[in-house]
């Protein structure tokens, strides 16, 4: 069995384009790694954070074939940050379109906070097209765990939060989904971009579980920042467009597909909480607490957990 636990080294994509998804969205993908390899698609975070090359290096490009797309309004999709036509189901959509277009069967699903939110709800729709599952900082998307991200972070964080709400009068910080919503979704750059640069930064200083400038500086650049900012605080505000608790409710749906969740213990933005309740949901689901961890999927325990985990897959596939 491969033992590695660091990052594959850096590849190049073989094969990448634009998919036209509808009138309004193009969606940038890429594949890397063996064209002959089992197929695996990286979900990016946010939503809206969009994906880098970095994320390729999860994977043993000798056993994959690697899909890292960026989601319809984030990274290099187009146009970045737009709203409109943008739902959780429309995202469910754009993979079965994406999947269907690379003429793939069936493809092991990985995804870390959003991503691990978008993998079970497009898992629960889509069950027969999943090899498998590799999670990581669960985020189910209730209400109690976003109004922990926009008030409850303020009890570890109080002076990334003391920063995230300065820009809101007094009034304003007793809805702050409201009064970020307002400001991000408006067309003028000069209104938008500093909500945009501070929201994003505040979820960057709250990621790791000992600060990390490199961490603050990637989600301060302005594609990530407005891209994952202003997805956020739509889908915040339309509670992701499905039901309280559906992803709990159906997660019946998935106990005869292998999966393993990896959750840091001291996870600040999506804690450890829900990630518990999704494996009481899911009990067949291997269930990994890293110890010394936050919600980074870049830190060292859950990057090594999460490479286990492809190798252990890897090799389940080969057998």
């Amino acid at each position: 069995m491969n033992h590695q636990t660091t990052l594959y080294p850096e590849i190049q994509p073989y094969q990448q384009g634009m998919l036209t998804l509808d009138n309004i969205h193009t969606m940038y993908w890429e594949v890397s790694g063996n064209p002959s390899g089992t197929p695996v698609v990286f979900l990016h975070g946010g939503p809206g954070a969009g994906a880098s090359p970095a994320h390729r290096r999860f994977f043993d490009p000798a056993s994959y074939r690697i899909v890292v797309y960026d989601q319809r309004g984030a990274g290099r999709s187009l146009p970045l940050g737009e709203i409109q036509e943008n739902t959780t189901l429309h995202l469910i959509n754009d993979l079965e379109l994406l999947r269907q277009h690379l003429r793939i069967d069936r493809w092991l699903v990985f995804g870390g906070s959003w991503g691990s939110t978008l993998a079970l709800a497009y898992g629960e729709a889509h069950p027969e097209r999943c090899l498998g599952f590799i999670l990581r900082g669960i985020f189910l998307c209730r209400k109690p765990e976003i109004d922990w991200f926009l008030y409850g972070l303020r009890n570890f964080f109080p002076e990334a939060w003391r920063e995230f709400v300065a820009p809101l009068s007094i009034e304003e910080r007793r809805d702050i989904l409201s009064a970020y919503h307002q400001r991000l979704m408006n067309p003028d750059p000069a209104v938008h971009m500093p909500a945009a640069r501070a929201w994003s930064t505040y979820e960057g200083s709250c990621s790791t579980l000992l600060p990390s400038p490199a961490t603050v500086s990637y989600f301060a650049g302005d594609t990530v920042a407005l891209g994952l900012a202003r997805m956020e605080a739509h889908y915040f505000k339309h509670n992701i467009f499905l039901p309280e608790n559906s992803l709990l409710d159906n997660a019946h749906k998935l106990h005869n597909i292998p999966a393993t969740i990896v959750q840091g213990r001291y996870d600040a933005v999506c804690p450890i909480a829900s990630a518990d309740d999704l494996h009481h949901a899911w009990p067949q689901a291997e269930y990994l607490i890293i110890d010394d961890a936050g919600h980074s999927v870049w830190e060292p325990g859950i990057q090594a957990a999460l490479i286990r985990a492809t190798n252990q897959f890897k090799m389940r596939s080969i057998r």
